[in-house]
């Protein structure tokens, strides 16, 4: 299977710089067993849901994780992004120019805040020094990762666009973007229709967004990421008879997925914690989600890989075509699609 084969040509003026609204974004509702497409509205999406259903929502909370600063002893101005926590104090991270890259290497962050690459083998890693409000300054220096397509510099104002109304535990480096779309609004009239809730953790890092660099997909291997399935919500989603579940976002997807298994010729979530490196390509076979709401992803990665799994990928390729052709926003701060 050729990574090629899962590209399209997207007009640069559909990339979404800047977010909609929430909760005001458009919705292509993709019925995946027909091929049938609907244009609505994201607050419409409720129309689409019923008391049977469970609706599985990725928790995670966006660290400002990207930090500029200047090594000590040279001056020279470093960046990097804290991809994930590996002990008290140490992080791994990405970060440019490479040759600042070595063991040994001071950064200055503010005037209080610095620390030292520690490793350059299996991950870079950075230790700060144990210090008290360590969050709170990460706060104050730190800013949102936006993504690269995005082509300006993060502003205050993305602390709140670039997270979820329902963003709990600190620790991703990139939004759970479907998510995004969602008001405590359009929740509580989700919850006051009879659908359930249920919420699980998944920290997005590099595995979601690393981009696919061999020929053939079946070589590319996934970066892993820490998730966290609360007993009460494998309970929750256990419990569902004739609904659906409806996972917001391909990490809520591969969390899942990651802990699916058969029960007495039902399919079963397991509670739990650990690391997925879970790859979804065409082929696969879903153990536990019946629906997908989700952005619209960039070509040739392994979230628009995902989606073609799960819709197929003549559906799926068909499905960008129009939305493209109707002028959708695409990518994190874009439109959602809902595939049923």
């Amino acid at each position: 299977m050729l990574i090629k084969d899962f590209s399209y040509e997207l007009p640069e003026s559909l990339i979404a710089q800047y977010p909609a609204k929430r909760g005001e974004s458009r919705l292509l509702v993709l019925h995946k067993d027909t091929g049938k497409i609907e244009h609505r509205t994201f607050p419409e999406i409720i129309e689409y849901l019923n008391n049977r259903d469970v609706l599985v929502l990725n928790e995670t909370k966006v660290m400002p994780a990207r930090l500029i600063g200047k090594r000590t002893d040279t001056g020279g101005k470093v960046e990097i992004l804290l991809t994930n926590k590996t002990s008290e104090s140490c992080w791994s991270f990405i970060g440019k120019p490479t040759r600042s890259m070595k063991p040994g290497v001071k950064i200055e962050f503010g005037p209080d805040f610095s620390g030292e690459i520690i490793s350059v083998n299996d991950a870079i890693k950075f230790k700060f020094p144990v210090m008290e409000n360590f969050e709170l300054k990460l706060n104050k220096y730190g800013k949102m990762p936006l993504p690269p397509y995005i082509k300006r510099e993060a502003f205050s104002e993305d602390k709140t666009t670039y997270q979820t109304v329902y963003a709990k535990t600190e620790g991703a480096c990139a939004a759970p973007t479907a998510g995004l779309h969602f008001t405590e609004s359009i929740l509580n009239k989700i919850e006051t229709k009879g659908i359930n809730i249920s919420k699980i953790l998944l920290h997005t890092g590099l595995g979601s967004f690393s981009p696919i660099r061999c020929e053939n997909v079946e070589e590319h291997k996934m970066m892993s990421e820490y998730y966290e399935i609360p007993e009460s919500s494998a309970d929750k989603i256990n419990s569902v008879n004739t609904g659906s579940i409806i996972a917001v976002g391909t990490t809520t997807v591969r969390t899942l997925e990651s802990m699916a298994e058969v029960r007495n010729s039902k399919k079963h979530l397991k509670s739990g914690e650990g690391w997925t490196n879970k790859f979804i390509y065409p082929g696969y076979k879903f153990q536990m989600i019946d629906k997908l709401i989700t952005n619209f992803h960039l070509p040739e990665s392994s979230l628009f890989l995902l989606v073609c799994a799960f819709a197929g990928q003549k559906i799926i390729q068909k499905a960008y075509k129009e939305a493209i052709d109707k002028k959708y926003r695409f990518y994190s701060y874009g439109d959602a699609m809902f595939i049923l």
